[in-house]
């Protein structure tokens, strides 16, 4: 996982660091009872403000912070009194293996000496009544922390985990978890954001797999794809479903758009510029990127905009796995996956749709086009190219759910429940529902129908904190409605 340093120092490093940690951890207040104390002190000093308030909002959110503030007093209680035994049994412990160290050199100083006197009354009396000490505490250790275990004093792998997780940006759970689970259900993973575009998601999850069961050549990017289709279809999307199921984290995804590489000298944008030029110590946007984050998603938006030399540094990436910068340090894309979109024969898929030609079909007209605009030897390296189909009307009720889930979400911190009937949810997929321009006229159908009413009722005070919007569709309109 580290690549740029050395054997042994970046184990000893390693092991240095996690055992730093530790120590500290023993000597200070534990992060769990240090989270739940701060909020203790958060919660107060809310309580505090709020019994200025006399509206019934602040009363209800008061007598919340009361019941809030109760349960957690008690939990930092509890915490309390295990940290404190824990820490009693661990300095016991401690002292015990001192006396034992101690004991061990006195014998061999009495050997030394030739006191045989003194020699076995150490080695068969005071040794063992030491050593049965410190067995009976550390089993009095163990029962006591059982499973919520707030003070360690071995480093394990879990230790280790986390220190490299903080050199590299690599989550934990990527390092620890046994991934067979995620990786069986990752198309079912990735439906949950991308609506229809089965091929594409099979596709992606397949590649994926034959990459994490270590199938593919260990010298490649995990997997490389070039997504065709028409705008608003889904095709950024699961790029951006991809880091968040693969990588734990949305903010995994680097986000490359070709629309600014389109003169010959931005090339030296990417991988950063000569020695002499402005801008040489700070590196490349892309080789910098993934130095830091060597396990991420790379999204080339729009990639026929690019200049072709762009593609002749790609080919190396697609090839071998990595790349040199302009500072000669070789960055690593072996835990990458590369994405392209492409614009490319989206008419031709419209065409194809309308006139109810197979996938296989659609698939060997839009390759005719892709063809002519890019080198052979460009395609010959990807793994896989996937055409994505325009969205049917039924497909856009699922991703009309989908989008007013993320705007409930963002009303979550107010509290505010939306309520949708089925005839909404309906009218909002046939009004947004425009095969050209794919699912973005829907995000501005529902900025213009719900946000903006929405927003004005809560400015005017129609609609309070922990209210529930009721969203129905009557008499050839949306109407939203408190309840």
């Amino acid at each position: 996982y580290i690549t740029d340093r050395f054997l042994p120092d970046k184990a000893i490093d390693l092991v240095d660091e996690a055992a730093a940690r530790l120590r500290t951890e023993i000597d200070s207040m534990p992060a769990e009872m240090d989270e739940i104390s701060r909020k203790v002190l958060q919660l107060e000093i809310e309580r505090e403000a709020l019994k200025k308030e006399t509206d019934p909002a602040s009363q209800a959110r008061l007598a919340s912070i009361e019941q809030e503030l109760e349960t957690k007093r008690k939990e930092l209680e509890e915490l309390k009194r295990q940290w404190e035994a824990e820490k009693a049994s661990v300095s016991r412990l401690h002292h015990l293996r001192q006396q034992i160290e101690e004991v061990k050199h006195q014998i061999e100083q009495a050997e030394r000496e030739y006191d045989l006197n003194r020699v076995a009354e150490l080695r068969y009396g005071v040794l063992p009544r030491l050593e049965r000490e410190m067995a009976e505490e550390e089993k009095h250790l163990a029962e006591k922390q059982g499973q919520t275990r707030l003070l360690k004093e071995e480093v394990d792998e879990e230790d280790i985990a986390e220190v490299v997780s903080r050199w590299t940006g690599i989550p934990v759970s990527r390092l620890m978890q046994g991934e067979m689970e995620k990786l069986l259900h990752l198309e079912d993973l990735l439906h949950r954001r991308v609506v229809g575009q089965d091929e594409a998601v099979k596709a992606v999850s397949e590649a994926i797999l034959r990459a994490r069961s270590g199938i593919k050549d260990p010298n490649r990017p995990i997997g490389s794809f070039l997504f065709l289709g028409p705008t608003g279809v889904g095709k950024t999307e699961l790029a951006r479903s991809l880091a968040a199921t693969l990588f734990d984290d949305e903010n995994n995804l680097i986000r490359i758009d070709m629309s600014e590489y389109m003169e010959k000298h931005t090339v030296a944008r990417l991988i950063g510029a000569p020695p002499g030029y402005v801008g040489y110590e700070e590196g490349g946007q892309l080789t910098e990127a993934v130095r830091r984050r060597p396990y991420c998603v790379i999204l080339f938006d729009e990639i026929e905009k690019a200049h072709h030399d762009v593609f002749n540094i790609l080919l190396q990436v697609l090839d071998d796995g990595r790349l040199t910068d302009s500072q000669g340090r070789t960055v690593d894309f072996k835990n990458t996956v590369l994405i392209m979109t492409s614009n490319l024969g989206s008419q031709e898929i419209l065409d194809a749709q309308q006139r109810g030609l197979s996938y296989e079909e659609m698939r060997s007209i839009v390759m005719g086009v892709v063809q002519r605009h890019f080198r052979p030897e460009f395609l010959n390296r990807i793994d896989e190219i996937v055409v994505f189909h325009p969205l049917a009307q039924e497909q856009l009720e699922k991703i009309v759910e989908i989008q007013l889930a993320r705007l409930q979400a963002r009303l979550e911190e107010r509290r505010i429940t939306l309520d949708f009937t089925p005839a909404a949810i309906r009218d909002l997929a046939s009004r947004g529902y425009d095969p050209v321009y794919g699912a973005r006229p829907l995000k501005r159908l529902i900025q213009q129908d719900i946000e903006t009413p929405l927003a004005r009722l809560i400015v005017k005070g129609e609609v309070k904190d922990g209210q529930t919007v009721r969203i129905d569709y009557r008499d050839g309109r949306l109407v939203i409605e408190p309840k």
